[in-house]
């Protein structure tokens, strides 16, 4: 048998002990344990240990330092069952030791993916000109499930898309003026929904700024794209093939026809 000589506390780790042995030949080094593992087996000094509960000791301690990582992990942020078994298993927890762990943090209520995903969308809805798509994306990478993350995001009111989408938009319509209007709708469209909005939401905040579109805006706009395309067609072309090439031009960058003959008028008859 092995008798246990002396435990020692780390220097930088007050919460671990050294466990010194003697196996008949002089006291040497045996292992360390958590406070936890020293308390549950009761050691002490001269509690004699076989060979089996030594294993079972080392095992258990090795258990408990991955739990720990598991813990502290946690420390920072809620976490997913996803993200805590990732996490173990980038650390190289074994297998077996990540199931336990897994388990007993399920059981004290450690990691718990509703409460996961509810507080993450409340989170997004604060602080993040995302819409429910989009912030269901990121649940589902997470590792959420989809019935949760659905569940999830409906604490997303209509209301409240409507106002982050309408805020989004009116951003960058005021710092946007070269582009057409229509242009800068389309644009807008298809960034929202690249947002995660949802269709119900784009569609109202869209018409919305469709009421009020901005003439002079327009024509500044105009403005800007049209004698840039002039000076590059006017090098080549000339009369009907460059007042041709201009409505083709100044259409596709979603300019009204009326709006080109008036801006074309003005600058070919000059």
């Amino acid at each position: 048998m092995t008798k246990i000589t002396r435990i020692t506390t780390q220097k930088k780790r007050k919460n671990r002990f050294n466990i010194f042995l003697d196996e008949g030949n002089g006291e040497k080094y045996g292992f360390s344990v958590d406070e936890a593992v020293l308390i549950e087996f009761n050691l002490r000094k001269d509690l004699e240990l076989d060979d089996a509960t030594i294993t079972t000791l080392i095992q258990k301690d090795t258990l408990h330092k991955s739990y720990t990582l598991a813990i502290n992990f946690l420390s920072y942020r809620m976490r997913t069952k996803k993200e805590i078994y990732d996490y173990l298993v980038k650390k190289e927890v074994d297998e077996e030791h990540i199931t336990k762990i897994m388990d007993k943090l399920l059981d004290e209520g450690l990691i718990d993916d509703k409460q996961f995903a509810d507080a993450f969308v409340r989170t997004r809805i604060q602080t993040a000109s995302k819409g429910p798509m989009l912030v269901k994306k990121e649940l589902l990478d997470k590792g959420v499930s989809k019935l949760l993350a659905s569940e999830a995001v409906e604490l997303f009111t209509y209301e409240q898309q409507y106002a982050k989408a309408s805020k989004w938009v009116e951003k960058k319509l005021n710092a946007s003026k070269s582009n057409s209007f229509k242009q800068q709708v389309q644009q807008l469209q298809a960034t929202l929904m690249q947002k995660g909005f949802t269709q119900d939401v784009i569609k109202d905040v869209l018409a919305d700024v469709q009421d009020g579109k901005n003439d002079d805006a327009e024509w500044d706009a105009i403005l800007k794209q049209g004698e840039k395309l002039l000076r590059k067609h006017q090098q080549k072309l000339e009369g009907y093939e460059l007042r041709n090439k201009m409505k083709e031009a100044l259409y596709r960058k979603g300019f009204t026809f009326d709006l080109i003959d008036t801006f074309l008028d003005d600058s070919l008859d000059e």
